[in-house]
């Protein structure tokens, strides 16, 4: 028989006996204490660059407080909006292509749908929005309360109930080119 096969790690180190307890032992506490010193030097390199880079951020704020208090002459500007309720005056919304829808159950608002009421849905304008209708081409305008949102399709600015498509001549062609003002 071979020694191998009784004693691999004798191969491994060319001697005739296997290692003793005691001096593998030893191996193992020499090899923690080297993966220890190693772990503590990674976590010392990595806090020291951390520092570093606190420290130049620190510098970079010092630098930047004291080119403010250098220059008093720069002035802020705040632009102020005033806010304007479209009630106080009627606000153009858009242009664009309508259409008219006539099923549906139930609108975005919760409301039962209801072909013969001048209503609209809108994509974005809350829901109770009084919308000035008018076509372009006919000069003919409705006044519809906004409960639904839509039309999905692209290039439409409002889709209308029949009642209000009726009210502008717009049922035998589909669609037509409107503006749209906030009334209320």
């Amino acid at each position: 028989m071979s020694i191998e096969r009784f004693c691999p790690s004798c191969v491994e180190t060319g001697t005739d006996r296997a290692p003793a307890r005691g001096e593998r032992t030893g191996r193992i506490v020499r090899w923690l204490a080297v993966s220890a010193a190693a772990a503590s030097l990674a976590a010392c390199a990595q806090s020291s660059s951390v520092t570093q880079k606190s420290g130049l951020r620190a510098s970079r704020t010092a630098s930047l407080d004291h080119d403010r208090a250098a220059a008093p002459s720069i002035k802020r500007r705040v632009a102020a909006t005033r806010k304007q309720s479209p009630s106080a005056s009627r606000e153009t919304v858009s242009h664009g292509v309508a259409s008219f829808y006539t099923e549906g159950t139930k609108t975005a608002s919760g409301e039962k749908f209801d072909t013969t009421q001048m209503t609209a849905a809108h994509p974005t304008l809350p829901f109770g929005t009084r919308l000035r209708v008018t076509d372009v081409g006919s000069g003919k305008s409705v006044t519809v309360r906004v409960n639904d949102r839509g039309p999905f399709v692209p290039g439409r600015v409002v889709d209308v109930s029949y009642s209000a498509a009726s009210a502008l001549g717009m049922v035998g062609k589909g669609v037509a080119n409107v503006k749209l003002d906030v009334v209320d």
